[in-house]
Formats: C-alpha cells, sequence, structure tokens
C-alpha cells in the first residue's frame, strides 16, 4: 500500500496514527522532508510505503528525478494493493491529485483519500470540503472508484475508518474491489 501526497499533507502524520506507532515515520513542519522511500512492514506481506511529496520539496534537481523513477517502478509492481492518498483538506483535490487518481485507476488500483488536517477547518466546513472531492471522485469515475473521508491524525477523526479501509486492501489480493467507506 502507497501513501501518497504533495509535500507537507501529513503523510507522515497519517502513517503514525495508522499504526498507532508516534515517530515510526519522520514528521516535520518544512515541507520535502520525505527524500525516500520508506517500506514499513505491518506484518508478512503487509507492508506501507511512504513516498516523498510532490510539489514543493527540497534536494538537488537529480533527486527528485530519481524520485520519479522510483515512485513509477514501485507503482507498476503488481504487489501494490491500492494508493492512500492524502490530501490536506484546506487545499482540496489539485490537478496532480487528480492525476495520481487517474493513473491508479488505470491500474485498477484502489485508491482511498484521506482529507488530512479535517481538525483545522470547522466540521461544516470539512463535511462540505468532503461532498465537492466526492463529487469530483464520482465524476473522474473509474472502477474501483475512489474513496473520501475526513480524517485528522492528532484529533483521531476517522482513523477506524482509514484503519478498516487499509486493512481490507492489505487482506485481499488487489483484483478485488472494497467497499466505499465515507467517514465525518
Amino acid at each position: 500500500m502507497a501513501i501518497a501526497g504533495r509535500s507537507n499533507a501529513g503523510k507522515s502524520s497519517a502513517i503514525n496514527a495508522l499504526t498507532a506507532r508516534k515517530a515510526l515515520a519522520r514528521t516535520s513542519k518544512q515541507p520535502g522532508r520525505t527524500r525516500l522511500l520508506n517500506f514499513f512492514e505491518l506484518a508478512p506481506q503487509a507492508r506501507l510505503v511512504d513516498l516523498p511529496g510532490y510539489g514543493y520539496a527540497e534536494g538537488a534537481r537529480e533527486e527528485r528525478d530519481q524520485w520519479g523513477e522510483l515512485i513509477a517502478a514501485l507503482l507498476l509492481r503488481d504487489s501494490l494493493r491500492g494508493v492512500m492518498l492524502v490530501v490536506d483538506v484546506r487545499r482540496g483535490l489539485l490537478p496532480p491529485d487528480e492525476q495520481l487518481i487517474a493513473w491508479a485507476q488505470q491500474r485498477q488500483l484502489r485508491v482511498h483519500v484521506l482529507l488530512a488536517k479535517a481538525d483545522q477547518l470547522s466540521g461544516s466546513a470539512a463535511r462540505q470540503t468532503l461532498t465537492r472531492v466526492e463529487q469530483r471522485l464520482a465524476s473522474l469515475s473509474a472502477t474501483p472508484r475512489a474513496s473520501a473521508q475526513l480524517f485528522s491524525a492528532h484529533a483521531g477523526t476517522g482513523l477506524a475508518s482509514a484503519r478498516t479501509w487499509l486493512d481490507h486492501c492489505l487482506a485481499r489480493p488487489a483484483a478485488v474491489h472494497e467497499p466505499t467507506l465515507n467517514d465525518s
């Protein structure tokens, strides 16, 4: 399972919350700190892969180009079961996020969008963003359809549903489609 998203969207915080380990993935307020593909083994044959963020990232141009090659190679692996896309709820889906979703769906990969940092918006503003993202995902429709939920690593919002989605994906072969989960 790949964990993807823009730089500073909250990928490392999501990994730590999902695995109930405070410092499994290093977090930083500075964008672009994840500079390698970091593999975390949860159980035999069940791994999370923390990808470098796209968008703003520090590092030499050659290093960033190499990230793209590594990520492309990972995303072509048959063992990849899905992508958990971490999106800052305050930004919503952006064109690079939509491109990643479209690519994953072409590969018949499951996609689940965590609208992270949901605790930083009012409840109604967060739910409005969730509704807009779900509508956009439906318009990008492909099989399997992407799902989305509100999430906050710090407040625990949506943690149980995100873990359920992750467990479901890791327990099933890549060709099996999961139910859509919505959580607020």
